[in-house]
């Protein structure tokens, strides 16, 4: 029995003799250890996974030439060539981490972005118009974030102590330069476009990218939508007007096409809302627009959009100079856009994106000094009435072509490179009450190129380097502007950032035709931003300084004329800022909370001294929430805005002294704003529904709390007169449906 016991171990004996042992230990590039690595030879049953020290061990009884394999997922593989000869062989093996979307850092300094695949998604579409204060204004939800003022006497983006232009926006990289209704004395303008338009926002409150400039303050990129998922038509009826659209996709989904039309007439609201003016012509505006998409071969795209808005509007309000008369406006206005943009591959991960855009503006203003009886009044002398009868009529063009060329280095590092071409020509045509004339034509023709690169040296580091450079024909000036951004990830879901930038901007038309030599105004940009990111939550702080350099003055000893005479300003502004966003604490809730602090100086245009800007206010805040109610099917919404007193001047000129002086200054009161929003969705948790509605009500200033903007200054006796909003508060009801596509998923998860 021993005997045979012995045969049958004897093989067994022979093969353990044989094997022979293969251990290690797997380490990053920083030397941490690697838990739970595969390690193997290739063609084999031999390995082992490393342990919570990275330390592996397993035999083999493989001989000659083999190939050890390592594989571990977020890592590069690891192969190596080894000889073994029936001896122990230590093997320490060290693994790359690949750069992935999922784990590399983003660089954001200065960015609040939102689309598809953004890491750092904070405005969606659906969060625009859900935002009970912006009214389904794009720009109006952007002001519920940090960085933002809360300017309601005139349309525009005001950024971190800069005026609205010096924020300019762009569609798929092309710049548009009416992107606001017109504006009125003391009336603010909202925008053009529709949020759902956009699958895309970037809005850069500074240190913006190279591709992008004649901006000292920010950029808002907007990238519109692809092609839809299937066919669909909507249908809107409010209080204001009435729209609706289609969007056909055609059979084989490679391309659509769509097109809309919206009539709005305020009448209606205005008989019930009372207004501060009085309007002899109610504003009516007809708009439309058309879309064409095409998916081209190896990943490209053709994009075309078309808008067009006319629009007519007439009011009265007191004279500021009189208790008797009356200053009558009336504005005709019509406006044109058109996008091309044609994305494609090139082979060899190059690729290109190439873009032309042209726009139209026409604006005819009459204003008008009338008596109590609306008849109109001419006046000789004083000056200051005379002036108030004028016609102004402008007519805009503008053009843009642009290229950006864009290779796929290694990881998601990428380079960038490509020029923009700008053309405008602008026409006005202003007629005083003696019948004389004074024309302008300015015509600009501005070249920029531009290089950018993303480098990402590992998924906790990445640098941005980028250079622009402009040209402008007007003034025979050149600029070049350097920028970087740096990335840092300290911990799990957070980051730092670093941002540095040159930025510069031509003259504003209303400043032009500048004197000769007049140069860009210039900014500089310094952003440091902490950021920590979860799928449900986002946390944001940023600290910022911005230094202005010569900045545009008008010449003081000729008020009346307000052309650039020099650029010989300066100014600075600084601050520190946060942002809070979280979906996670209460169930169906989703709520975020902003604060800005700005401290900021600057002389320019008229100003006699270094001041504050009269748009500015030290401390602004925001609170949004929004609430959905499944068994109501309802969706809750409130914003609460707040802003400490922005500061008002009246600007006297001294003939003696030969400059500016101020008279009249202070700070107005606290700017406070409720809106309340209520949505209804009948629609939620019908199966197969064919069509999908919305309710919505909204109104602003739920609490009729006082507001004053600003204060204006009469032409001859100085009488003061505070700017106000139009009414009290604004009520919209609405009644919203779609055809061909159930939303009802998309509204829940979107907090609709």
């Amino acid at each position: 029995m021993k005997v045979l016991l012995l045969i049958a171990l004897f093989p067994l004996t022979i093969t353990t003799l044989a094997q022979q042992k293969i251990e290690g230990k797997v380490v990053d590039q920083k030397g941490r250890a690697l838990p739970g690595v595969s390690i193997a030879i290739k063609d084999s049953y031999d390995g082992a996974t490393s342990d919570s020290l990275g330390n592996f061990s397993f035999n083999s009884t493989e001989k000659g030439k083999v190939l050890v394999e390592a594989t571990y997922t977020g890592y590069s593989s690891y192969n190596k060539m080894v000889e073994l000869d029936g001896k122990d062989l230590k093997l320490d093996i060290s693994l790359k981490e690949l750069i992935t979307e999922l784990k590399a850092v983003v660089i954001t300094a200065g960015s609040f972005e939102a689309g598809d695949k953004k890491k750092t998604t904070v405005l969606s579409s659906l969060d625009i118009v859900t935002t009970a204060s912006a009214e389904g204004d794009i720009t109006g939800a952007l002001k519920t974030l940090p960085g933002t003022q809360q300017v309601g006497e005139t349309g525009g983006l005001f950024v971190r102590g800069g005026a609205a232009t010096e924020a300019k926006i762009y569609i798929d990289g092309n710049l548009v330069n009416n992107f606001f209704y017109s504006s009125l004395p003391g009336i603010a303008s909202r925008g053009r476009f529709n949020p759902f338009l956009f699958k895309g926002t970037v809005f850069s409150s500074g240190g913006y990218s190279a591709l992008y400039g004649q901006a000292l303050s920010s950029a808002l990129i907007l990238e519109s939508t692809d092609l839809p998922e299937r066919t669909e038509a909507n249908l809107s009826i409010n209080v204001i007007g009435v729209g609706g659209g289609l969007q056909k996709l055609a059979k084989d989904k490679k391309s659509s096409w769509g097109a809309t039309y919206n009539f709005s007439h305020l009448g209606p609201a205005f008989a019930i809302i009372k207004q501060r003016q009085d309007y002899f012509k109610v504003p009516v505006f007809h708009e439309g627009d058309f879309n064409f998409r095409k998916r081209l071969p190896k990943g490209g795209m053709l994009k075309y959009f078309g808008y067009w808005s006319v629009g007519k509007l007439g009011y009265r309000v007191n004279d500021i100079d009189s208790n008797s008369l009356k200053n009558s406006l009336k504005l005709d206005n019509f406006n044109t856009y058109q996008n091309i943009n044609w994305k494609g591959n090139l082979g060899k991960g190059w690729k290109f994106i190439s873009g032309i855009s042209f726009s139209t503006d026409k604006q005819d203003i009459d204003n008008e000094l009338q008596d109590a009886n609306n008849n109109k009044l001419i006046f000789q002398n004083p000056q200051g009435y005379a002036y108030k009868n004028y016609n102004l009529t402008t007519k805009s063009y503008y053009a843009q072509a642009r290229l950006v060329i864009e290779k796929k280095l290694w990881g998601l590092s990428m380079l960038r490179f490509g020029s923009d071409y700008f053309h405008s020509n602008e026409k006005s045509f202003y007629t005083l009450y003696d019948s004389s004339q004074y024309n302008r034509t300015l015509k600009e023709n501005l070249f920029a190129s531009f290089a950018e690169t993303d480098f990402y040296l590992s998924n906790a580091l990445a640098v941005k380097l980028g250079t622009r450079l402009e040209h402008s024909q007007i003034m025979d000036k050149w600029n070049i502007a350097p920028r970087v951004s740096l990335a840092y990830k300290v911990g799990k879901n957070s980051q730092a950032s670093l941002a540095y930038g040159m930025f510069y901007q031509n003259p504003e038309s209303q400043l032009q035709p500048a004197v000769n030599g007049i140069g860009f105004a210039k900014a500089s940009h310094y952003i440091l931003q902490y950021q920590k990111i979860t799928s449900l939550q986002t946390f944001r702080s940023e600290i910022f300084y911005k230094n202005y350099d010569h900045l545009y003055k008008t010449d003081a000893s000729n008020p009346g004329q307000q052309v650039a005479v020099n650029n010989n300003g300066h100014g600075y502004a600084k601050g520190i800022e946060f942002f809070w966003r979280d979906k996670k604490t209460i169930k169906n809730m989703d709520y975020w909370i902003s604060y800005s602090f700005l401290d900021t100086k600057r002389d320019y245009l008229n100003f006699p001294q270094t001041m504050e800007p009269n748009f500015v206010a030290k401390h602004t805040a925001s609170l949004v929430v929004k609430k959905f109610v499944t068994k109501l099917k309802m969706n809750i919404n409130a914003s609460y805005n707040f802003a400490t007193g922005r500061p008002y001047y009246q600007l006297k000129y001294d003939n003696s002294q030969n400059k500016y002086i101020v008279g009249d200054a202070g700070r107005t009161i606290p700017y406070n704003n409720l809106g309340f929003s209520v949505n209804y969705l009948p629609s939620i948790g019908k199966k197969d529904a064919k069509s999908f509605s919305v309710w919505v009500l909204s109104i602003s200033n739920l609490l009729g709390q006082e507001q004053i903007f600003n204060y204006n200054y009469g032409m001859i006796n100085g009488t003061k007169q505070a700017i106000r909003p139009t009414s009290k508060r604004f009520v919209y009801i609405g009644w919203f449906i779609s055809f061909g596509i159930d939303q009802t998923e998309n509204v829940i998860n979107n907090n609709l």
